[in-house]
């Protein structure tokens, strides 16, 4: 076991990520999957691991079949069993109306998870790494998701499974340039036809000027994620005294309330009822609701949030039309 290897499996014990035994390790034969692949066959024992490899083909690219014969080569080289599948994304998109990546997640995963209960796999495992995660924050915090944008990738998310995300990309190629272990590229990363592609060159600009702007940015992930933890636990000890739920509606105790306190009182509650919650919306409607859960009396209107108050609680209410009544 090489220093890159101890380091990674130091990393995997420190989290706790408590996968052993049967893991499916998804490899389309680009370089952060066949590390993966590498990586885990090496670590195997260490982790009490029993693998196997999944490929999937999409059918999107003319270079596909190369790449399932470069996977199958591989697995012929570690004597690991693998499964294949040729998908229907094109298709699929078309059908159900979805843009080719959505089309390409779901049934991927769909049938991810078909192979795992076949095969009784605790896990499938993924390349996710680093890079991913300051790709997913530009994006997120793009769309206005507010701290929930510095949130880090969980590197165990039901049965996906990323023993890689603390790792950089370019570490990963290093790693099997050094091992003289051959990768595929896919040309399509390059290519600008999805929001992630488009944001790789911009980062990679920034990461000029910034070298550690990717783990700089993992350790504010875990900063946030940490505050945001105690914050919800504040909010959820205050449920059924100082709001609730009711029925398709908020009740807020109708006292003094910080616009802080509000706002992310609103996100819980918002989350829960599935309500829209960017960050730039709750800053709007937070100092609205405070001032008249603190003195008014009268019905109101936000945009299209309504406040009935009543003799107990102020009742929120998301509508598109006229004031839901609580009659």
């Amino acid at each position: 076991m090489n220093r890159f290897e101890s380091d990674l499996l130091a990393q995997i014990q420190r989290r706790g990520d408590g996968v052993t035994g049967r893991v499916l390790v998804a490899c389309s034969g680009g370089g952060d999957s066949v590390a993966l692949v590498v990586l885990l066959w090496s670590l195997r024992k260490s982790l009490g691991l029993e693998l196997s490899v999944i490929h999937a083909d999409h059918g999107l690219r003319p270079e596909s079949p190369e790449d399932a014969a470069f996977v199958r080569q591989l697995c012929r080289a570690l004597d690991l069993d693998l499964a294949e599948a040729s998908l229907g994304v094109r298709a699929h998109a078309e059908s159900h109306g979805l843009g080719l990546e959505m089309a390409a997640r779901d049934l991927r995963w769909g049938w991810f998870r078909q192979e795992a209960q076949q095969a009784g796999a605790c896990a499938v495992a993924t390349g996710h790494t680093l890079d991913d995660h300051t790709e997913t924050v530009f994006l997120r915090l793009a769309r206005g998701g507010g701290l929930a944008s510095l949130h880090p990738l969980a590197p165990r998310q039901g049965l996906r499974w990323s023993p890689l995300a603390e790792l950089r990309r370019a570490d990963l190629r290093a790693y099997l340039m050094a091992r003289n272990i051959p990768w595929r590229e896919d040309a399509s990363n390059a290519e600008p036809f999805t929001a992630r592609n488009r944001w790789r060159p911009l980062i990679a600009s920034i990461r000029q000027e910034a070298p550690e702007l990717d783990r700089h940015l993992f350790e504010t992930h875990l900063q946030a994620a940490e505050a945001a933890a105690m914050a919800h636990r504040l909010i959820h000890s205050w449920e059924g005294s100082r709001w609730r739920i009711a029925e398709e509606a908020i009740a807020f105790r109708q006292e003094p309330w910080t616009e802080p306190d509000l706002r992310w009182t609103l996100e819980a509650a918002f989350r829960r009822l599935g309500w829209p919650r960017e960050a730039a919306l709750l800053r709007g409607l937070a100092p609205w609701l405070a001032a008249r859960l603190a003195r008014s009396r009268k019905p109101a209107s936000w945009g299209n949030f309504h406040l009935n108050p009543e003799p107990e609680a102020g009742y929120l209410h998301l509508t598109q039309g006229p004031p839901p009544s609580r009659a």
